[in-house]
């Protein structure tokens, strides 16, 4: 980039500590950043691995090999992996046929683009970036297999929209390099990343997961790692308020969608949004934030439950709130007064 790496570390922790630190905290990053640069610590990431080929995963995957970094992206089952590869290559070609890419550049991110089951490839990935299902055990469970595989080094990312980073951390023997790195969906297209730091995670690990993601082209916002951190924290209880009016007959699907819509400027509506985001993670997030922080203003409301009960998942299971079953059933706002 025509930089030194001093002139980098310095840029980085200044630009860091005017939105996230204190004056005080921000000349501490500063000397930190100094202190990595002299000694090197601060390899440049070249290889991303990311755990999980569903939705998130897999756009999290396109974006670092499009960006030019080596991927590795692992899926336990072989035929989700061969859709997910079919499901990037067709997310290249069309940003090539829209010029947003060149042909070259396209090629390139398929050649960087690995794919397998088995998690021990990923033993030189400079960071792994998980994206299961949103369960604490679970995603406890992949950081203890990736704290034995991944070389002492790498960092280990999350991308729970919701969990505690300093529980997920204790899983390990790493929590200095445990750090959340949620991207909103789909991460090729949203521009934010939201950065969470557990209790012990290093400066070192803040500063090369940021530069991660604004080598991403992201525009990062930093959380304290408290239930739901900044996003979900407001989003969530206002699509299980939507539900809730939905559930008590306030008013019908479509015109609680058209009003948030039209009257706020939401470019979808609550409901719609959760069929988006998926019921069941929406339901997930909302007990995250009620065990967290004790209020019962953040139950999930009974009709979630009874969706999510249902198979009710939203658009990838074909139906949620709405039914995408049939074209026309498809959401619309409703044209009654």
């Amino acid at each position: 980039m025509g930089e030194s790496q001093d002139t980098c570390l310095s840029s980085l922790v200044s630009s860091y500590s005017s939105v996230c630190v204190s004056k005080k905290e921000s000349w501490k990053l500063f000397r930190v950043g100094n202190r990595l640069s002299k000694s090197k610590t601060m390899a440049e990431i070249k290889v991303v691995g990311v755990v999980g080929c569903g939705q998130m995963g897999t756009g999290i995957a396109q974006l670092a090999a499009v960006h030019g970094l080596n991927v590795w992206l692992h899926g336990r089952n072989p035929v989700a992996l061969s859709r997910a590869k079919t499901f990037i290559a067709g997310n290249v070609r069309r940003m090539i046929s829209k010029g947003r890419i060149s042909q070259a550049k396209g090629d390139n991110a398929l050649s960087l683009l690995s794919y397998t089951t088995n998690l021990e490839d990923f033993q030189d990935a400079d960071i792994v970036i998980e994206a299961i299902v949103e369960s604490e055990d679970a995603k406890k469970n992949l950081l203890r297999q990736l704290d034995r595989i991944v070389k002492p080094s790498g960092i280990l990312a999350s991308n729970t929209s919701a969990i505690s980073i300093t529980r997920l951390a204790s899983a390990t023997s790493r929590p200095r390099q445990v750090i959340g790195m949620h991207f909103a969906y789909p991460p090729p297209v949203m521009k934010m990343v939201e950065i969470v730091r557990g209790a012990d995670t290093s400066d070192g690990t803040l500063l090369a997961t940021k530069a991660l993601a604004e080598r991403f082209k992201k525009t990062v916002i930093c959380s304290q790692d408290f239930a739901g951190f900044i996003v979900n924290r407001i989003l969530m209880p206002m699509i299980n308020e939507a539900f809730h009016a939905l559930y008590t007959g306030v008013a019908t699907k479509e015109d609680i969608d058209a009003g948030m819509k039209l009257g706020t400027n939401h470019p979808m509506g609550p409901l719609e949004l959760a069929d988006f985001i998926g019921l069941d993670v929406c339901l997930s997030v909302m007990k995250i934030l009620h065990a967290g922080l004790g209020d019962n203003k953040y139950l999930p409301c009974p009709l979630l439950l009874q969706y999510v009960d249902a198979g009710r998942l939203g658009r990838k299971h074909g139906i949620g709130v709405y039914d995408y079953r049939d074209a026309a059933k498809q959401a619309q706002p409703s044209a009654r007064l």
